[in-house]
């Protein structure tokens, strides 16, 4: 097992970690004695943990010189209604230590109740009997939580499969209670590893290996899966032309799970494809699902077939090769990604688990006909079969897991507090409505916020002045995004977060800003996440403008698809963005991009920021103001053609227009800024060495000619080539902030 590790589980950190696992189970086996093997107990309860155990099971077989196994049988397996799956073990050729019969009969919640104290007043003797080193328990289920009890309670370690994974109904709480009586971990994903973390559990404790199944799955190539379908389906059945459908009782919610099925078979039914319908499993609500299918006669529809178990290895060339597979169990987020075959996920029993691209949910009661839409939009399509799951090499991680156990070590758990992840996935909601983001930019003198669509199209869009208090300021944006979020939803936009605009130093992790520009009074160290986030129940992220301006070419301008590219605001002030390997640098403090305070002068005007030369200083629209109003109060401004009216300030679009007009004074004012400018931007060409630069703002049309100019006169040759271009985006505060949400909240992690 350690070869076949070493062959597949790559380089870098995880063979790493392998080779000091192997060292480290040499030293345990000599401490735990040398002709000690483990006794490890695997116990099971229904037919689906044990596809995720018989892999183990068969690796543990496989190394008699490690291990003794036990194998424990309880549950819905000893269940002739539910097809008495205890033989598929026989039939594995598993010696079955002990049998448990646990099951209180009833389908309702006490019957589930009465089944754990049934378990938990048989287990003792049977625990005391084996004595065993380690018990392996498997998910989620109320059989799985009466091992794990008397386990824990009875001093036997406890390896859980499956932990820190999110579905969505009273399962994760039996999950996670499982995961606090466990000692060890073994869990699929990223995500999962990072969720058992951030619930204490010891990082030394986890094992991220994959699921077992996957190592089956991702080798189950039956060329004669046409022979199966035949039998299942009838011999009149095509490969990718039918349906398979598994659908469980929520236990939370009773009554919405039945009427979930109930518009699943008549949507089944409207589609008119072969389709195979298992029988549900055996949690409270399950007559009542099977009452529906009797009053619906799917047992006798010609379309239909209802059966109550099928051979795992069947199941997965059944699934393999269906058009679609409907219904809530995990099977379908979890191993049918393997294939790629299309997922109806319906209902919130799988809601929170992490899918691929061929997940399709539909979470409520179908008012609009949700199921029968998602059922075209899905079936036939085939997908890239999907890893997040498992890579095929969880049993050899695995069985190297448990010779690494320490059998001296104290029970004892130790604990630590680390972040966790998020994960949102692909709805029908989604498809039915416009994915959105509520996009806020705080100016100096104005307070916008817009509803912006997936496309960047700015739907709607409110503007106020902004107050000059915090108190004034805050009320107003929380009042603001209130009555968008509630329009949004008259526009038929599905509101995903709210991205912030502002200027100054942000600290985007905590959604702070430390300090903001002169221009906006009272706004350091100002919490604008917790504020809006407690009000509008949504994911919140703030930036500073100028990376938000950057943010916004990556996804809707002329940085589309670019690995490396710089935009630079000029507008009142000089600001701007850095994209390096696709990604926003933001620097060890949050100033990265500082681009409009790189001092090009060593003498020059007197700066914002207390410097002097910088760029600002020389090309901001706050100096060509200055530069303005100095011209004017010396009476050499105005030209022929031009006049400013007495009530109105003097600002840069005077001096650009008496320049255009022939003044020869303005002209050489812009000039001056231009080059400022010119030999920022080769600063940075020389500093970055970017494949583009995007100016942006009301004065980059004015300023590009002399800008490239100066690359060309002082510039490296290996860098004058490179590309400066005029953003064509009409609101880039706006759409910078709209970006960050939708960016985020519709990324997958694989």
């Amino acid at each position: 097992s350690e070869a076949a590790t070493e062959k597949h589980g790559g380089g870098g950190p995880e063979e790493l970690y392998f080779k000091n696992l192997s060292k480290r189970n040499k030293q345990i086996m000599e401490k735990n004695g040398n002709n000690r093997k483990l006794r490890v107990c695997v116990a099971t309860c229904n037919r689906a943990d044990y596809s995720k155990l018989a892999p183990i099971m068969f690796g543990i077989k496989t190394e008699p010189e490690f291990f003794e196994l036990d194998v424990v049988v309880l549950g819905s397996h000893l269940i002739d209604d539910y097809g008495n799956t205890y033989r598929m073990i026989e039939q594995d050729d598993f010696d079955i230590n002990t049998r448990l019969h646990t099951i209180v009969r009833g389908e309702d919640e006490a019957a589930m109740v009465e089944s754990v104290g049934l378990a938990l007043v048989k287990l003792p003797d049977v625990l005391n009997r084996l004595k065993p080193d380690i018990m392996i328990v498997h998910g989620d289920r109320f059989d799985a939580l009466a091992l794990a009890t008397s386990a824990a309670l009875m001093n036997i370690r406890i390896l859980h499969i499956e932990g820190g994974e999110v579905s969505g109904t009273i399962d994760d709480s039996i999950r996670h209670a499982i995961t606090k009586l466990a000692h060890y971990h073994v869990c699929c994903t990223r995500s999962a590893e990072q969720h058992l973390i951030s619930m204490c559990e010891d990082h030394d404790r986890i094992l991220l290996a994959g699921c077992p199944s996957y190592d089956k799955l991702l080798s189950a190539k039956n060329k004669d899966y046409m022979s199966i379908i035949r039998m299942w389906l009838g011999d009149d059945v095509k490969s990718k032309d039918y349906i398979v459908a598994l659908q469980h009782p929520v236990t939370t919610d009773i009554k919405h799970s039945i009427k979930m099925f109930e518009l699943t078979l008549d949507a089944l039914i409207s589609f008119n494809k072969r389709t195979l319908v298992l029988f549900p499993n055996i949690d409270a609500g399950s007559k009542e699902m099977v009452r529906v299918m009797r009053k619906k006669g799917i047992e006798h529809h010609p379309n239909f077939r209802a059966v109550k178990h099928v051979p795992f290895d069947q199941f997965i060339q059944l699934v393999a090769h269906a058009g679609c597979m409907i219904g809530n169990s995990s099977c379908g987020v979890r191993e049918v990604g393997a294939f790629g075959t299309p997922v109806i996920n319906l209902g919130t029993r799988q809601i929170g688990r992490e899918t691929g691209e061929n997940v399709l949910h539909v979470r409520d009661a179908d008012t609009q006909d949700k199921i029968l839409q998602a059922l075209h939009l899905q079936f036939g399509k085939q997908y890239p079969c999907s890893k997040i799951y498992g890579d095929g090499n969880a049993v050899p991680r695995i069985l190297k897991f448990l010779k690494s156990i320490d059998l001296q070590e104290p029970l004892q758990k130790k604990f630590c507090f680390p972040p966790v992840k998020e994960n949102i996935s692909q709805d029908i909601d989604h498809i039915l409505e416009t994915l959105s983001a509520l996009a806020v930019d705080l100016g100096g003198t104005n307070l916008r916020v817009a509803i912006v669509s997936m496309k960047g199209e700015i739907v709607k869009k409110y503007t106020q002045f902004n107050p000059k208090t915090y108190e004034e300021r805050i009320n107003l944006i929380l009042q603001m995004c209130v009555e968008a979020a509630a329009e949004a939803v008259k526009l038929n936009c599905r509101i995903l977060g709210v991205g912030i605009s502002t200027g100054g130093r942000v600290n985007p992790r905590e959604g702070i800003v430390l300090h903001s520009t002169k221009l906006i009074q009272e706004w350091n160290s100002v919490d604008l996440r917790t504020p809006l986030s407690d009000t509008l129940h949504l994911p919140v992220w703030v930036d500073n403008d100028g990376n938000c301006a950057a943010l916004a070419e990556r996804k809707f301008g002329q940085g589309k698809g670019l690995e490396n590219f710089v935009t630079l605001i000029t507008g009142t002030g000089i600001g701007g963005g850095i994209i390096h390997q696709h990604e926003l640098i933001h620097g060890s403090s949050f100033c990265a991009a500082e681009l409009g305070h790189l001092v090009v002068s060593l003498d020059g005007p007197d700066c914002s920021c207390g410097s002097h030369g910088c760029i600002e200083a020389y090309a901001s629209g706050m100096a060509l103001q200055r530069e303005a109003k100095k011209l004017h109060d010396e009476d050499l401004l105005l030209v022929e053609g031009m006049s400013v009216p007495k009530d109105e300030a003097v600002g840069a679009l005077h001096l650009i227009q008496a320049a255009k007009l022939g003044n020869a004074k303005a002209q050489s004012i812009l000039r001056t800024a231009g080059t400022a400018l010119g030999l920022g931007v080769v600063n940075i060409l020389h500093t970055m060495n970017p494949s583009l630069v995007i100016l942006s703002g009301v004065l980059a049309s004015h300023y590009i000619h002399i800008v490239k100019d100066i690359i060309r006169q002082q510039a490296l040759s290996s860098v004058q080539d490179v590309d400066v271009v005029v953003s064509d985006l009409v609101d880039p505060a706006l759409l910078g902030a709209a970006s960050m949400v939708l960016d985020y909240t519709t990324r997958r992690i694989y």
